[in-house]
């Protein structure tokens, strides 16, 4: 008999194949005992610093042959790896007598509960805090890196969590999905698993009990893990999931519903790389280029010139097309060393994005700078959008910073404010676009990464699309392009109900591009319509997924 587990969708597809899990630690017990002879306790410091850098090492190493997400989030966990606070209260563990394998845990112990009591992105950094531990720990004791086994045959990965340095190394063509126990949608899981292209699901209930070589049958569009279903039946459905993806593979743009109604399908992108792997596919443009990678585990800022350097390697590759460049996004989970962050009680909610700007005003305007000097160097003008902002007054001072290096400025609507406010805010940029991850946070309140709140971020929430509905409308009053760039553009379903609800474009990871396209020129503009009206009208995300679906479904117009 299959049993049927039910999580939260995150990236569609179907897969069937046996399940591989996570390696674990051995027992610690033995590495707990003892005191350590103040005479050592020098080396051992130093065998606990060496352990930690080397660590560190490795993931900017793999940081540097990954792209887009997966190099990201590598190169935020190596400047965890090296971040003083965590390390420095493993060190006094040392020289009060404690075994460095012992200081670790503690350390590591003391981290992870402060993080989870400030929530919202800090609480992220737990799993990338235990992660670390665990690396750091089989380097003190000799031991193999904890992490992925690589299986011999494709496998599905289920996990509890997994490290975004574990995700960021995944091979699509062996671990061809995930489910994990906790996370929600919008985690490092989720986002790296659309950059690869494998079909997801998080915060499933009693996934914990299903072993490994368990055959399963994951369902990413439906957010179901099927264990040991009949082979028959779960072979139908990766056929009938295959033939879909053979659909997606022919489409070639550009973007528009059956009736001819242009939609733009853009891609998200971090680095030059990304860029021009991207390029390879449908992508009509950059919805949202990242720009963090060029700051993160930096002890000082990077010069203008070197900037320029690292946004022209975006527009080449992009040449002629459009390329959307949010500037800095940092603070929170991703601080900057250079930047002179506070210590906040809830940083999620404190001096992030934009908001860094106002205590260190060259941060943003030397952005701008290298920004404008990449576009003339490459004859290719970029459009530029800021980050969190809240007010329309935020946006009218961006707005007059952007135009005064000849930029075409827009904001990220990601704060409910912003949403309510579009109307004055479009009085001041040219355009907006939609950061459906924090969007869905703030408005739910609901801390992103809480596997037991994973259902109140699901961007199906009607409440979200709402604002998003609410935002688009200002748009289309005002004459003014809106997009979404957050991850619910990369799930082709609800991609048809973005456009419904007046969207103009759409970005997303590259992998993601071919099937938003895909699936938007199945149905017409009517029905978008008529399934964004369903889902506003539905009760809950479950309610808004199921209406949409079977709206959908029903008109789409299948190419052979």
């Amino acid at each position: 008999m299959s049993t049927v587990l039910r999580g939260v969708p995150v990236v569609p597809g179907v897969a069937y194949a046996p399940v591989i899990r996570p390696g674990r630690l051995p027992s610690l017990e033995d590495e707990w005992t003892g005191e350590v002879p103040e005479s050592d306790r020098a080396a051992e410091v130093a065998r606990f610093t060496a352990a930690a850098a080397a660590v560190a090492s490795r993931l900017r190493h793999r940081a540097g042959l990954a792209s887009g997400a997966a190099a990201e989030v590598l190169s935020a966990t190596a400047t965890l790896a090296q971040d003083r606070a965590w390390l420095g209260a493993a060190e006094k563990r040392i020289n009060a007598g404690a075994p460095a394998v012992r200081a670790v845990v503690g350390a590591v112990e003391q981290f992870a509960d402060m993080f989870t009591q400030m929530g919202g992105l800090m609480a992220e950094r737990v799993t990338d805090l235990n992660d670390i531990r665990d690396r750091v720990l089989a380097e003190l004791l000799g031991l193999p890196e904890p992490g992925v086994p690589a299986p011999d045959v494709p496998s599905i990965l289920c996990a509890d969590d997994l490290a975004p340095a574990d995700t960021a190394g995944l091979d699509p063509t062996r671990v061809v999905a995930l489910a994990t126990t906790i996370g929600g949608p919008t985690s490092h899981t989720a986002i790296i698993a659309r950059q690869l292209g494998i079909p997801c699901v998080v915060a499933v209930e009693g996934l914990d009990a299903v072993g490994a070589e368990t055959m399963v049958l994951v369902d990413g569009t439906a957010g179901t893990v099927a264990v040991t279903p009949d082979p028959v039946a779960a072979g139908e459905a990766v056929a009938a999931a295959k033939r879909d993806a053979e659909r997606a593979a022919r489409w070639t743009g550009p973007g528009a519903t059956s009736d001819g109604h242009a939609v733009a399908i853009l891609a998200n992108v971090a680095d030059g790389a990304a860029a021009r792997s991207a390029r390879q596919t449908a992508a009509e443009g950059v919805g949202l280029f990242r720009t963090e990678l060029c700051f993160l585990n930096r002890d000082t800022e990077p010069g203008i010139e070197e900037q320029a350097d690292v946004y022209a390697e975006v527009l080449e590759a992009f040449a002629g097309r459009k390329v959307v460049i949010r500037t800095l996004d940092a603070g929170s989970d991703k601080p900057l060393k250079f930047a002179g962050h506070a210590e906040e009680a809830n940083p999620a909610l404190g001096v992030r994005g934009i908001r860094i700007a106002v205590g260190n005003p060259g941060l943003l305007s030397r952005q701008l700078e290298g920004i404008a000097a990449a576009g003339e160097r490459t004859g290719n003008p970029p459009w530029v959008m800021a980050p969190m902002i809240a007010t329309a007054e935020e946006a009218e001072h961006f707005a007059a910073q952007a135009r005064s290096y000849g930029l075409t400025p827009g904001v990220m609507i990601e704060v409910p404010a912003a949403a309510l406010r579009a109307e004055q805010i479009l009085r001041h940029v040219d355009f907006l676009s939609i950061g459906t991850n924090d969007l869905a946070q703030y408005t739910m309140a609901a801390d992103r990464m809480s596997a037991d709140l994973a259902a109140l971020t699901d961007p199906w929430q009607p409440a979200v699309l709402s604002l998003v509905a609410m935002t688009a409308c200002a748009g289309a009053a005002a004459g003014k392009p809106v997009g979404v760039c957050g991850e619910a553009a990369a799930d082709p379903l609800l991609a048809c109900v973005l456009v419904g609800l007046g969207v103009t474009s759409l970005s997303a990871a590259a992998a993601a591009v071919q099937g938003v396209g895909a699936r938007l020129a199945e149905v017409s503009l009517a029905r978008c319509r008529e399934a964004a009206d369903a889902v506003l009208a539905a009760g809950t995300a479950a309610d808004a997924r199921s209406a949409a679906l079977a709206i959908l479904s029903a008109s789409r117009r299948v190419h052979p």
